[in-house]
């Protein structure tokens, strides 16, 4: 689906650390490949286990993960929004993401000289959030002038609801605040969506912490978790120094006792990709046959020709059913013949909703 998470944080907070591992993802795990599209762009596969147990029950030609693209966003500075550090070439790129993964500084170490000069994932934060917001700003009240005439005069109904919306959208943001926490109606965010407002992409705060925090946490920790509280975001904990070291191991098995004796169950690489994947409200389905078994990308939420459409236009377009068989079931009876015989696999129409981890088999005539 082509769909992009962009990296983002203030230099020296670890972002480009954790981007250098995602870019060494098969370090990760096994079959965890990446890609590089352009110098700070890679393709990263979308680790899941429930792809890892379909291959070996159905032992297919073939293997297609999810993937999806991470974005290292560079010269995000203070001033940035007038056209500091990088300026409006970091403004392009983040424009062009769906999400955003903040990385924060939550780690003492002398060694490594902060921008700031201290320590304050708040502080950093803020720095991020203020010219995100200024550029949001400005956006909106270029969008005010373009349609306040046709809203303060005449019987234009559209003009007027959307000056109002943009108004209280621009009122929130000089307050300092994120347009993904503004008071609006889920119907009126039609009224922004042209504009591609930076601070109402959804948004996951990764904090960096040192190794000997990474299953705990720290003050810093909680205090970003404080600070979000609003914005309905995840936070999540990683070690950058941990995943470095991972990212040198050589073998899936070393990869694996390093892990166990942190007392970890997955690399924070890993954890990052699937929230990151959650971040953009995705789910997965499957399907499975003897030549190949294959995650598909969808929206949560997708009826079963939307579904369909994923694979081919022609698949929703001329729907006529779904054959499904839930991943628990396939996985107890260990193949879809057995699943039929026991009675697991349904039929669904044209308003089934997808479930996550769905195994289908589409019936369709152009």
């Amino acid at each position: 689906m082509g769909l992009q998470c962009g990296i983002v944080g203030l230099p020296n907070v670890g972002k480009s650390t954790l981007f250098n591992c995602l870019s060494n993802a098969k370090a990760q795990a096994a079959n965890f490949p990446f890609c590089t599209i352009e110098p700070n762009v890679g393709v990263i596969t979308v680790p899941d286990e429930r792809l890892t147990k379909l291959t070996e029950l159905v032992n297919p030609k073939n293997v297609v993960p999810n993937v999806i693209e991470i974005v290292d966003i560079a010269g995000l500075v203070k001033g940035a929004s007038k056209g500091e550090g990088l300026g409006n070439q970091f403004l392009a790129n983040i424009r062009a993401t769906n999400a955003i993964i903040h990385v924060l500084r939550c780690f003492d170490n002398d060694n490594v000289i902060h921008v700031d000069g201290s320590v304050d994932p708040i502080r950093d934060k803020e720095i991020i959030d203020t010219e995100l917001q200024l550029k949001d700003l400005d956006s909106i009240e270029k969008k005010i002038q373009k349609i306040e005439k046709a809203a303060k005069v005449g019987n234009d109904k559209e003009a007027k609801k959307a000056f109002e919306v943009l108004t209280t959208y621009k009122n929130h943001l000089l307050a300092g605040k994120s347009a993904r926490t503004a008071p609006v109606e889920e119907e009126d965010k039609e009224h922004i969506a042209d504009i591609w407002l930076l601070t109402a992409k959804p948004v996951m705060y990764v904090c960096n912490v040192g190794e000997a925090e990474v299953n705990t946490g720290n003050a810093y920790v909680e205090a970003v978790r404080e600070a979000v509280k609003e914005e309905n975001a995840e936070v999540l904990i990683i070690s950058a120094q941990i995943e470095s070291e991972i990212a040198q191991l050589e073998t899936y098995e070393e990869r694996e006792m390093f892990l166990e004796d942190l007392g970890l169950a997955e690399s924070g690489v890993n954890k990052l990709i699937k929230a990151a994947y959650k971040l953009l409200n995705l789910a997965t389905y499957f399907t499975a046959g003897v030549q190949e078994v294959r995650a598909w990308t969808i929206t949560q939420g997708f009826t079963a020709p939307q579904a369909a459409g994923v694979i081919h236009t022609d698949f929703e377009k001329g729907f006529i059913r779904a054959e499904v068989i839930k991943y628990k079931d396939f996985v107890h009876y260990g193949s879809e013949a057995a699943c039929k015989e026991a009675g697991k696999l349904s039929v669904e129409g044209k308003t089934y909703i997808v479930e996550d981890g769905d195994i289908m088999h589409f019936r369709f005539n152009v």
